[in-house]
Order: C-alpha cells, then sequence, then structure tokens
C-alpha cells in the first residue's frame, strides 16, 4: 500500500510536472504567436513603405526621364546655335571682307577719278593755251595777209 501511495504520488507529483510544462509551452506558443502577430504587422507595414519607396522612386524615374529628354533638347537647341552663331561669325567676317575690298575699290576709284580731274584740268588748260596760242596765229596770219591785201577789192576784205 504504501508503494501504492508512492506511486499515486509520484504519478501526481509527475502530471503536475507535466501539467507545468504544457501550461508553459502553451505561454510560450501564445507569447509567439503574439509577437509573430506584431512582425507580420510590422513586415505589412514595412511592406508597405517599400511599395510607397517604389512608387515614389517610380514617379521620381519618370520625371527624371521627361526632365533628361528636356536636357537633351535643350542641349541640341545650344548645339544648333552655336552653329548658326559660328555660321553667323563666318559670314560676318566675309561680308568684313567684301566691305574692305569694296571700300579699297571705292578709294583706288576715287583717287583714278581725283587723277582723271586733274589730268582732265591740266588737258583743258593746255587746250585753252594751245586754242588761244592757235587765235592768235590766226589773228596775226589774218593781220599779215590783210597787210598784203590790197583792201580795194572785195575779195581781200
Amino acid at each position: 500500500m504504501k508503494a501504492v501511495v508512492v506511486l499515486c504520488s509520484l504519478s501526481v507529483a509527475a502530471m503536475c510536472l507535466l501539467i507545468y510544462q504544457a501550461a508553459r509551452q502553451e505561454l510560450n506558443i501564445h507569447h509567439l504567436k503574439t509577437r509573430m502577430l506584431t512582425n507580420v504587422v510590422e513586415v505589412r507595414k514595412k511592406e508597405e513603405s517599400i511599395i510607397e519607396l517604389q512608387n515614389k522612386i517610380n514617379d521620381l524615374k519618370t520625371a527624371s526621364l521627361a526632365i533628361n529628354a528636356k536636357i537633351d533638347g535643350l542641349k541640341k537647341k545650344k548645339e544648333e546655335s552655336n552653329k548658326s552663331k559660328a555660321v553667323s561669325t563666318e559670314t560676318l567676317k566675309n561680308c568684313n571682307k567684301e566691305k574692305e575690298a569694296s571700300q579699297k575699290r571705292k578709294a583706288e576709284k576715287e583717287g583714278a577719278i581725283v587723277k582723271l580731274k586733274a589730268d582732265h584740268e591740266v588737258a583743258k588748260q593746255k587746250a585753252e593755251v594751245n586754242v588761244q596760242a592757235l587765235k592768235k596765229q590766226i589773228l596775226d596770219r589774218d593781220t599779215a595777209i590783210c597787210a598784203f591785201a590790197d583792201t580795194t577789192k572785195d575779195e581781200a576784205r
């Protein structure tokens, strides 16, 4: 009988120990479940924030693509402007060269005109001197002829 009491006592003690272990494991499982639920909630929040960040990144990428396209367009316009400027500069240089050449020709022509006018004046004065000399010669000759001619005839007069 003592053995039965001891055996029953041991069984009750073992049973209490098993109940204690089961309760402890249940509490651990309960804590793990609550921790897992909080972790799931945190993971979902982090996933949502990651999705939001990915959306923002995609929006920024599209905005940066649009901005890059505008930058490329502006670069092309700048290159075209620089090319146009270079062409205009070259044209301006050519025009200035032509202007200088035409001014030289104009100056040469004006110099030639002045020289021609001076030569014309000199030639005109020489011609006047020659005309005066010829008039004088004609007058002298006419005077000489008149001196020898008979003034009584009509032909001589």
